[in-house]
């Protein structure tokens, strides 16, 4: 009762993959095709360690190619978001990626904008010394150095990956320096830009808001100088005779009986009080007050 070794291709793995390509290119059907991918994929199963390295073997080819018609199929779908776990729950770790998977993976994140999420992903394939055997290795650590340090300014972490690279050249070493450098002085470029535009925007809010003030103030003046001119208006008003009037008033509608013949010279000098009073409020200051 040995073990059973691992087959060298899986039938029904080759037989997903075929579905899932021609659901992917003849009928456009992307989750189909993802459907597909994913049990085309859970048929190999994690695979003997030795797959990663070398990738020869034809269930390790079916796989990544099933890893691919996958990526695709979410990108089609808009659901590029899921594309790294997806990958992952097939691989596991980083270091154990294809480097067909690797490549797509950095050229779709850098596509919507999104470097950063293949950071630590490529960082991690690249340091790893098996990797490094790998014929891929050179042209993935050109594609990470432009798709994503260069993008995210990480200038310093390129540099010191360049030249402790010993697959290239000292001409090519030179020609990458030289990249990175130029890309450093643009974005320091675009940094000054920035912050210059920043600068003129807030010196003109600056000056919006100066304006406002200034305006606030000359209308709080103007209105100071009405409720003056107003109090001093209201301050010449014979207030006494019109609290004499009320008194009066009171006098008439509380105390006395209007119909009596004894309260009408009270009425008839309350009616006198009120017009000189209404004649001094709503008349100019200077007119002379109303003679009997």
């Amino acid at each position: 009762s040995e073990p059973l070794a691992w087959p060298p291709v899986s039938a029904q793995a080759a037989s997903l993959l075929e579905e899932a390509a021609d659901l992917l290119v003849l009928h456009r059907d992307f989750a189909a095709a993802v459907e597909r991918c994913e049990a085309g994929c859970d048929s190999l199963g994690p695979g003997p360690g030795p797959e990663r390295c070398l990738f020869v073997t034809s269930s390790a080819e079916v796989k990544c190619s099933l890893c691919v018609v996958g990526i695709q199929a979410l990108a089609e779908m808009n659901r590029w978001r899921e594309v790294l776990s997806w990958v992952l729950q097939y691989y596991h770790d980083p270091e154990h990626l294809p480097p067909k998977v690797l490549e797509l993976c950095i050229l779709l994140y850098s596509k919507v904008r999104e470097p950063q999420v293949m950071l630590e992903v490529g960082s991690s394939w690249l340091r790893d010394q098996t990797n490094k055997s790998l014929p891929e290795y050179g042209s993935l650590l050109e594609l990470y150095l432009l798709d994503v340090l260069l993008p995210l300014g990480r200038f310093e972490e390129a540099e010191e990956l360049v030249r402790g690279c010993d697959v290239f050249d000292n001409e090519q070493q030179l020609a990458f320096l030289g990249t990175i450098c130029e890309s450093r002085c643009q974005w320091t470029q675009q940094e000054e830009v920035h912050s210059a535009a920043e600068e003129q925007q807030d010196a003109a809010t600056e000056t919006v808001l100066g304006a406002l003030s200034r305006k606030l103030l000359t209308m709080l003046t103007l209105l100071r100088r009405a409720l003056r001119s107003m109090s001093s208006h209201f301050y010449l008003l014979p207030y006494k005779k019109m609290l004499l009037a009320t008194f009066l008033l009171y006098l008439v509608v509380v105390r006395l009986d209007p119909a009596s013949p004894t309260s009408l010279p009270f009425i008839y000098k309350l009616v006198q009080l009120f017009r000189q009073a209404w004649a001094a409020v709503f008349s100019p200051i200077h007119r002379p007050p109303i003679q009997d």
